[in-house]
């Protein structure tokens, strides 16, 4: 009897536990800032391209030029021999003509602190289940 009731407190600490995971580790798509926020953070930070696409378009995005953006990046890391920084300043929504769009101003800043570049952004907006980026282009 100890050991049936000891095997039911088990199995319900095991639901609460993969519940509380579950909601811990969900993906939030509800803001287009926080979803750009998240995208940046997977592709230019850590660089983890899986991680990235939990934030983009499910077909159709075009990525090629934030691409580029990381591949000089990479590049300039490996020849020069030192670490890039990437970050980015405060995210501004804009909902224009049934279209949304999320700017913001990416940063790189060498390692020891000696050089620093903006370069200004703005991520094409879908609600696909969620907010997802489907193109990113950098403003002239």
């Amino acid at each position: 009897m100890a050991a049936g009731i000891l095997a039911l407190l088990c199995l319900g600490g095991v639901g609460v536990f993969i519940s509380f995971y579950d909601e811990a580790t969900k993906i939030e798509r509800t803001a287009p800032d926080a979803v750009v926020d998240s995208f940046l953070r997977a592709y230019l930070v850590n660089r983890n391209d899986e991680e990235a696409a939990l934030f983009t378009c499910k077909s159709g995005a075009d990525l090629t030029q934030i691409d580029a953006f990381r591949t000089d990046i990479q590049s300039r890391e490996q020849r020069f021999s030192i670490g890039i920084r990437v970050d980015w300043t405060s995210l501004t929504v804009r909902e224009e003509g049934g279209k949304t769009t999320v700017s913001t101003d990416v940063r790189r800043i060498i390692a020891d602190g000696s050089e620093r570049t903006t370069d200004s952004w703005q991520f094409a907006m879908v609600d696909q289940d969620g907010w997802r980026v489907c193109g990113a282009t950098p403003i002239p």
